[in-house]
């Protein structure tokens, strides 16, 4: 089972890696082949891993959209109008960060310090991770979706993560109304699979060097913005901080 969860990931990277529009490969097809051995001999085989990945977990993890179906009667309080849109990107799972693009002469590049989110039930939170998108006005994926590791801690009513998001593309080729979402997501137990809790969403105009906060709202996640709703009348925000870099 372990094996075939690292097959899972090493499929994701390579997947990762033709969508990507620069030409270094990350997970090359060379790599990929390594693996047709494993696959040959899957019951029998017992050598080390070719590659150091880290499994893909076998709980369910939904799609945009799919989870809020199986919630609506339990999470009422929680529930808002939405819809995800249909992803142009492979989903990953959590812990597949991408590197910072190569520097392009006057083109600006985004690294977000995702610190930490503030919420009143923080220590309940099981497995928590953030899903980074980048989306147009249609809820359209313009970049490829990553995925924090699970967070660092949890503290009072904060969950701390303190990791860097390389955002997927030059500041200046993202089409105007775009914004960066970021969805806070957990394990629960019950049910069995990873649910969205809340959203935040930064837009152009909040792209600047430094400290930001930004407000929570309520699931399911509104990538058009057309019905928002906070998630709660307490002062609860994701802080960030953003370094831009430019050549």
């Amino acid at each position: 089972q372990k094996t075939i969860a690292k097959i899972a990931t090493c499929l994701e990277l390579r997947s990762a890696a033709l969508q990507s529009t620069q030409s270094q490969d990350e997970f090359k097809l060379e790599d990929l082949k390594k693996l047709e051995p494993i696959l040959k001999n899957i019951l029998t085989y017992n050598k080390e891993f070719p590659f150091d990945v880290q499994p893909v977990p076998l709980r369910k993890i939904l799609a945009p959209g799919e989870e809020e179906h199986l919630e609506f009667e339990e999470d009422d309080e929680e529930g808002g109008a939405g819809a995800g849109s249909p992803n142009s990107f492979p989903a990953r799972v959590p812990g597949t960060l991408l590197p910072r693009l190569p520097s392009e002469p006057g083109m600006t590049l985004l690294t977000i310090n995702i610190e930490k989110i503030g919420l009143k039930d923080a220590g309940q939170c099981i497995d928590p991770y953030i899903t980074v998108s980048v989306k147009d006005l249609n809820g359209i994926d313009l970049t490829p979706v990553q995925d924090t590791p699970v967070a660092l801690r949890k503290e009072d009513t904060y969950v701390h993560f303190n990791v860097d998001i390389e955002i997927q593309k030059h500041i200046e080729r993202l089409t105007k109304g775009a914004a960066i979402f970021f969805e806070f997501k957990h394990y629960k137990p019950k049910k069995k699979f990873t649910s969205t809790k809340c959203f935040a969403f930064m837009e152009m105009d909040e792209i600047k060097p430094g400290a930001i906060v930004i407000e929570l709202y309520k699931k399911p996640t509104d990538f058009k913005r057309k019905k928002l709703q906070l998630l709660t009348k307490k002062p609860l925000y994701l802080h960030l901080h953003q370094t831009l870099h430019k050549e």
